[in-house]
């Protein structure tokens, strides 16, 4: 009988498909982790960028994201302030006005430090309002603010000043100002408290 030499013994289908499925959820944080970081850079956010810190093809970033918007979706998912931390310098406030106006600073602030996925964001819900998801910060900072003097207020007032906050404490209220009206940063942020401070302040009158 003729001696064979042993053959390597070749992967099975099982562990071949578990190297290809742990390899694409690789490429998904890559993508993921590469638009979190770029996020926080506040400059412009594209794909190709993104692709290219991830270190993979535009092509390839697409066939696991339909388009920028879901990527930025799970890239902040998660990340984002809660508002007992972002009002904690007020927290032992009971004034709706300086709680709202630390709310308003607060997000703007944090829009500018992140406006390039804040622009695509709104570009996007602008582009396909059906599909928005665009996470509401603002509703849970207003939340917060007035969560003291809520219970003394008539409820449909409060509703009302709460619509009306959501107006004012929000990125487009910021960039009116400063991409259409031509102000600076910090004077677009102050007039933005100040007004927020003001409807506030309003309906608490209203209200005694």
């Amino acid at each position: 009988m003729t001696w064979q030499p042993s053959r390597p013994s070749q992967p099975s289908s099982a562990s071949g498909m578990t190297g290809r499925a742990n390899q694409k959820l690789r490429t998904r944080r890559a993508i993921v982790q590469a638009a979190a970081e770029l996020s926080r850079t506040g400059q412009e956010v594209t794909m190709a960028e993104i692709a290219a810190a991830a270190l993979v093809s535009e092509a390839t970033a697409y066939r696991y994201f339909p388009d920028l918007v879901s990527l930025l979706q799970e890239a902040i998912a998660g990340r984002l302030p809660e508002p007992g931390e972002a009002l904690a310098g007020v927290e032992h406030s009971t004034d709706p006005v300086e709680r709202v106006a630390a709310a308003t600073e607060f997000l703007l602030r944090h829009v500018l430090a992140r406006q390039g996925v804040v622009r695509a964001m709104i570009a996007g819900t602008v582009a396909r309002p059906e599909r928005s998801a665009r996470p509401g910060l603002r509703f849970g900072l207003i939340e917060h603010a007035l969560a003291p003097g809520a219970e003394a207020m008539d409820p449909a007032a409060l509703e009302q000043l709460k619509r009306g906050l959501a107006v004012v404490v929000s990125a487009e209220a910021l960039f009116n100002l400063t991409d259409l009206y031509g102000l600076d940063p910090e004077e677009a942020i102050a007039s933005v408290v100040a007004t927020a401070a003001s409807l506030t302040r309003a309906a608490l009158r209203q209200n005694r």
